[in-house]
Order: C-alpha cells, then structure tokens, then sequence
C-alpha cells in the first residue's frame, strides 16, 4: 500500500540524486569541499537572510565568511526541528504531510555533508566547482516576491529596557483606487538594528520589536476617516520572524479600494537596546479579471482558558479541539504558542480514524506558517474533528523562558501564553468537495490500495452524490 504525502517522491528522488551525483565526485578525491558540496546548500536555504544587510547576525556568502562558522553550522541544522535549528522551519519529517511551498529544510544527506565538511579541516575546493554567485538586492526582503502594493505603516520607537506594550497604532489608507484580489500578503519589520554588529540579541526575538499586529481592513469615508461603527476584514496576524501568506490559488482574498488598514493590538517588546521601527505591509494581486472559487474560512483553532502550565516541568500538554461545519481546505498549518511552547501537532478525526496531519516544532523568534503543497493540502469533510496538541517546556533546557520556577498561564505577554493554530482555510460545497478529491485522485494516480494522509474520503466507495433518475425518485416517494 501506497502512502502518499509522506515525502514527495519525486521531490525526494531529485535531492538524493543531485546529492548522490555531487557525493560521487566527492568519494573520488574523498571529502567534502565548500565550493562544490557546501556551497549549493548555503545558497538555496541560507543566504537569503545571512547576507550584508540581511536579517541574519553573520554574512555566508564567501568561503572566509563561512569557515569560521563551521561548527556553528553543523549544531544548527543538526537542531532540525527545534528552537534555533536553521534554516528556521522546524516540520517533523518523521510524520505526516511532508509536501509544503518554500520548503527550505535540509535532507538529511545534506546535514551530513555539512558535517563531514566541518569536522573534516572545511577544505575549500577548487573556486572553478562554486555555483553561480547569487545576486541580492533590497526586493529579496520580499520572500513571495516584489509586491504589487506597499502599505508602510507609522514609526514606533521601543525603549532599551521598557515593559512590553500593547495598544493601537495609526490606520493607514492603502491607496487603492480599485477593489482587488490578493494573491498573498507579507508583513516585514524595518527598523534601525545594526544585525550585522551581532550585539543585544540575548532576548526573545532580539531582531525584531514587534511581536504580532492583529490587523484588517476598514473602510474610509470621503473625509478620509475610518467610517464609524464598521466592521474591519481580518487579514492573517502578523507575527516576529513570520513568512508570507499564500492564499489558495482559488480563494483570493478581497481588498477593497478605499480601505485602509487599521489594527487596535500591536504588541512591542524591548529588544535590550533602543529602536526605531515599523512595518510594511506587502500585497501581491490575482490579474484584474480574477474571480474566486472558494470562500475564505476566518475561523481559529486554540484554546486560552484551560493554560496551566507547571513550573520546572516540560512535556506538558495542551488540548484544543473545533468540528468542522463545512467541507474545508486547509491551505496552511500555524502553530502559535508562546516562550514554553516546544512543538504542535495537528490530527484530524473522522470516523473511526484519528490521523495526524502535521507536527511541527516551535520557536519563540522565528514564528513560521507552514503551507501545503496544492495535491497535499488535507481536504477534510463537514463533521471532521480538528485536534490540536501543544508540548510545552517550562525548564532551563528552554532557553525562551526567563524563569522556568514559575507557573504560567494564559496572557498577552510573551511570559505568558497563547495556544492557538492561527492556519488558513477554505470551505467548499459539495460539489466542489467532490471535484478537489476527484482532481487529487487523477493527479496522485491513487490506486485502490493508496492512503492520502489529510483526504479520509478520496478513496470511499462513494465519492459524489449518486444522480436519481425521476423514475427512481417516483418509487422511492410510493
């Protein structure tokens, strides 16, 4: 039996042989060399952020720059999964879905040639095996691409040493002129950090002082005011270190012209030094003539009333639980917990079956959404059970918690805790249910003895409503 979503096969089949094809070479002059083995896999998860004027605190883009961190290196990867593992992307390959968009993770072949390279004297190589040299400029801070529209919000100045703030910041009118779809949306964080100085980076997201701004989208009136008593359109939380939001391919979000974006709970902290900062807001459009398929499900999974969480203790599980009320998409997987949270699962019950949709590990600096390849994403029906699992670590083995002497519960505060999966979804009509599993069958090329880990129903008997004929309808009504 097939087990499909596990790994990508195809995916897997091009890194181990691109890795076996760069491991031949390499068994013949018996080692590992930057330019030809460690190189390729700096450039593709690595140099994006640690590159001059990148969010990384060191430069890895030359030899020199690297071989000093070597060791450094090989521990960080060798994390995979858990707080401070870099690349930052911390999904458990040893469980569930393991197709996602910009995956930069390494293979594990990949691991192992780092390090072999660092413990083997970080041979240089000949120059003439080094991968074309990539070319950065400022657009790279945009990792879904250049947007389309750039909303820059307000300067905010944090103080060295200040309590964490909450509250409302300045509404921003977008500029638009006319209403449009968004393809995805990114948040980054400007601010006048020295990251390449390496100092004052001993706290919780030392990069950054934003943690999250939960914002929408309101409308302005002709005076240029926010209309009074109307509601915002929420758009995904923006949260310290998060990548971009891809929507579904066939459920862009609206933004309206004439809106502006607006949001009563940033949330600063201090990052041990002073700082001035603020944020941008980067849309990417669907062409003019889009029109989505899906809707947009708004509805989050967590729980923030039964958060106890011991003292000293780690392993300690939180529970939260939603039944769906509609067929759903689920486009990404979010974890969002706070300084103890060490990893979150995802299950789906249907049925008789509990399956496990996605694990993921957890670190406080660097909050990842997860998004699932287009023939991964689990395709669940009406009246399945999601189940949320949150580990927490409340010990000095956790170096996110100031004090792991005390009891926590919930709260706003870093100190404090969250318990949410923050993901994004989509609902679907019956109709529409049937074609995605009818498409995810063709695709995959399911057998009758495949599993699609996330599709409980793309391989029952009955996969559509069976039509009745208006005899059949005559007899059953006698």
């Amino acid at each position: 039996m097939r087990i499909i979503s596990v790994k990508s096969v195809l995916g897997s089949a091009a890194t181990a042989v691109a890795f076996m094809l760069s491991g031949t070479v390499s068994a013949q002059t018996d080692e590992v060399t930057f330019h030809r083995d460690i190189e390729p896999i700096l450039q593709r998860s690595c140099q994006n952020c640690h590159r001059p004027g990148g969010a990384g605190p060191m430069s890895l883009i030359t030899f020199d720059e690297v071989a000093p961190f070597a060791g450094l290196i090989e521990y960080k990867v060798s994390l995979r999964d858990r707080a401070g593992a870099m690349p930052p992307w911390y999904m458990e390959k040893n469980v569930g879905i393991q197709d996602y968009k910009d995956d930069p993770s390494l293979s594990d072949a990949e691991i192992a040639a780092i390090s072999t390279w660092a413990r083997g004297g970080t041979p240089e190589g000949d120059a003439a095996d080094a991968p074309t040299p990539l070319v950065f400029d400022d657009s790279l801070k945009w990792k879904a691409g250049p947007p389309d529209l750039i909303v820059t919000m307000n300067d905010v100045t944090k103080l060295a040493g200040t309590p964490d703030w909450w509250g409302e910041i300045d509404y921003i009118p977008t500029g638009l002129t006319e209403d449009r779809y968004v393809k995805s949306v990114e948040v980054v964080e400007v601010n006048d950090v020295d990251n390449q100085a390496g100092t004052g980076r001993d706290t919780v997201g030392g990069r950054f002082i934003f943690h999250h701004m939960i914002w929408g989208t309101a409308m302005l009136d002709e005076n240029g005011a926010r209309e009074s008593g109307a509601p915002s359109i929420p758009w995904p939380v923006h949260e310290v270190g998060r990548n971009a939001d891809i929507f579904d391919e066939d459920a862009g979000r609206l933004l309206k012209a004439g809106s502006a974006i607006v949001s009563d709970s940033v949330h600063l902290h201090s990052n041990g030094r002073d700082t001035t900062g603020h944020l941008e807001v980067g849309f990417i459009f669907h062409p003019e003539d889009y029109e989505p398929k899906y809707q947009n499900g708004f509805s989050a999974l967590g729980n923030g009333v039964d958060i106890s969480i011991t003292g000293n203790e780690k392993d300690q599980e939180l529970h939260a639980y939603t039944v769906l009320q509609q067929h759903t998409k689920i486009i990404t997987f979010e974890p969002h917990l706070h300084a103890p949270g060490e990893r979150m699962c995802l299950e789906a019950i249907w049925g008789y079956t509990v399956e496990t949709l996605s694990c993921v590990g957890y670190d406080h600096n660097w909050v990842r959404g997860y998004p699932y390849a287009d023939q991964a994403a689990p395709l669940l029906p009406k009246g399945t059970i999601l189940h949320i699992v949150g580990y927490m670590n409340n010990t000095d083995s956790n170096p996110n918690v100031p004090d792991p002497r005390n009891w926590q519960g919930s709260g706003n505060r870093s100190v404090t805790n969250m318990f949410i999966d923050l993901g994004i979804r989509v609902t679907l009509n019956d109709e529409q249910f049937f074609e995605a599993m009818e498409e995810r069958r063709q695709v995959l090329n399911l057998g009758p003895n495949d599993h699609v880990v996330g599709c409980p129903l793309c391989l029952a008997p009955l996969v559509a409503p069976v039509a009745e004929d208006e005899e059949s309808n005559e007899v059953a009504a006698n």
